[in-house]
């Protein structure tokens, strides 16, 4: 159904901006990516020389109030971020047709999903450094006030650093909101749901009032698909899989994949932070974090233990 908001007449033809110079700084190079709402370009900053991304709405959606608020909201709230672990907004800019677009560093890399897709899994240790990064980024957002809202693997940047390490990075906040907002600045209605269902917690498919409690359920969503696969509930729809949220526990790792070595200890974590009622949950994203890396180092105690109990046997052989 066509958004209110949308002028009745064509959508305005915004072209592609292949080949443009925005701003007399931005010279836009290619496209490099669409997603639901916008097109993202690549771009070089001739001030500086650095590779930026350009977004832009979607032609339909120039016109729309709602989306172009969204995008003017996510600058205001991701120009704050400034932290390797979350993607921040440059600023926010005007085509000379008249059409806001943000800029953002050009962050390049694996999506989440991709890698996850391409290996199946990720070994407990790789996942364990990937949360402390989304956590890290995620609390620094939290400590502004602002929910993310839809963290999900196409929303994480796997990005390489020139000495082979990778750290992640948490990427599109346009649907973010910030805690204690007024009413009358809220973009979304109260009980209307934003975001990807299938990694929302309870209370954000309820359309309830959102903390940063939220975000953590939806990470450590993310964080059991990571380990196994697999999501943390069954259920032959999608539907049924986010009624599942309101039933019961999550599944624990060990039952949905008993043939992978999963630490009881990494299972208390994600079933903590992944309880239907908030307040049973993590309360902090670094919380979340710091068990979850306490947990994993469990494993690696142990085959370090059982390396040397072979070792010994070995010797005594």
């Amino acid at each position: 159904m066509t958004s209110p908001d949308v002028a009745k007449s064509s959508a305005p033809d915004v072209g592609d901006l292949t080949g443009l110079l925005l701003d007399n700084r931005y010279q836009v190079e290619r496209k490099v990516g669409e997603g639901g709402m916008c097109f993202v370009y690549l771009a070089q900053d001739t001030h500086t020389g650095e590779r930026v991304a350009i977004k832009i709405l979607l032609p339909k959606l120039i016109s729309d109030r709602t989306a172009m608020a969204r995008l003017r909201r996510e600058a205001t709230l991701g120009g704050k971020l400034a932290h390797p672990n979350v993607c921040h907004i440059i600023r926010l800019g005007e085509t000379t047709a008249g059409f806001d677009y943000i800029v953002m560093p050009f962050v390049e890399g694996d999506l989440l999903c991709v890698r996850t897709a391409r290996s199946g899994q990720l070994p407990l240790n790789v996942t364990a450094a990937f949360v402390r990064d989304m956590c890290a980024g995620l609390h620094v957002a939290h400590e502004l006030g602002i929910i993310h809202r839809d963290l999900k693997p196409e929303n994480i940047m796997i990005v390489a650093a020139p000495d082979g390490s990778e750290r992640a990075v948490v990427m599109d906040f346009s649907l973010a909101t910030e805690l204690h907002l007024r009413p009358e600045l809220q973009l979304t209605a109260a009980g209307v749901v934003v975001g990807t269902p299938e990694f929302m917690s309870p209370e954000q498919l309820r359309g309830d009032p959102l903390d940063r409690r939220s975000d953590v359920y939806s990470l450590a969503f993310m964080v059991y698909e990571m380990l196994t696969g697999k999501l943390p509930f069954d259920g032959p729809t999608q539907r049924d899989i986010m009624i599942a949220r309101f039933q019961g526990a999550s599944i624990p790792i060990r039952t949905k994949r008993p043939d992978l070595d999963i630490p009881a200890s990494v299972e208390r974590v994600l079933a903590k932070a992944l309880a239907y009622d908030p307040d049973r949950r993590y309360t902090t994203a670094l919380a979340f974090g710091d068990a979850f890396s306490r947990a994993a180092k469990d494993r690696t105690g142990r085959g370090r233990r059982r390396a040397i109990l072979n070792w010994i046997l070995r010797r005594g052989a």
